[in-house]
């Protein structure tokens, strides 16, 4: 990932409970580490409470993941993620949860908004459209 286009990032902490009976990381971790960076990205970027008070919801439409090297308890991991593509109807992430400079595993998501009164799916939402066109501007600059 190597532009900087509307990306977070985080510390991931492996807990007991995280690794199997191989002493390893489990495959499905992977997918809760996905969904917490997704949710840090949203807080940083369209805050829940904001969605909710224009009546809409993200909603997952896929994930896909691909896992490269195996992590276990003694292993300091972070999780990076970034918007790729922003539409007016959907939108796709990019994620990685690395470790200096080893990838242990990389994903997309696709998603998109739901409006909760009308109960069909909504535009992007203005804001976001807003932040990418400008995130694309300054990464265009640099």
């Amino acid at each position: 990932m190597t532009d900087n286009l509307m990306i977070v990032e985080m510390e991931i902490g492996i807990k007991a409970y995280d690794i199997d009976a191989m002493g390893i990381v489990s495959n499905i971790v992977y997918i809760r580490w996905f969904e917490d960076l997704r949710h840090l990205f949203l807080e940083k970027h369209f805050p829940y409470n904001e969605m909710i008070a224009t009546n809409i919801s993200p909603i997952l439409i896929k994930t896909e993941v691909h896992y490269k090297l195996p992590l276990t308890i003694h292993d300091h991991p972070r999780g990076i993620c970034r918007i790729k593509n922003l539409g007016s109807s959907k939108w796709e992430m990019d994620l990685e949860i690395f470790s200096g400079d080893l990838i242990h595993c990389k994903g997309k998501q696709i998603g998109c908004f739901y409006n909760l009164e009308k109960q069909r799916p909504s535009l992007v939402p203005k804001r976001l459209l807003k932040a990418y066109e400008e995130a694309k501007l300054q990464t265009q600059a640099e």
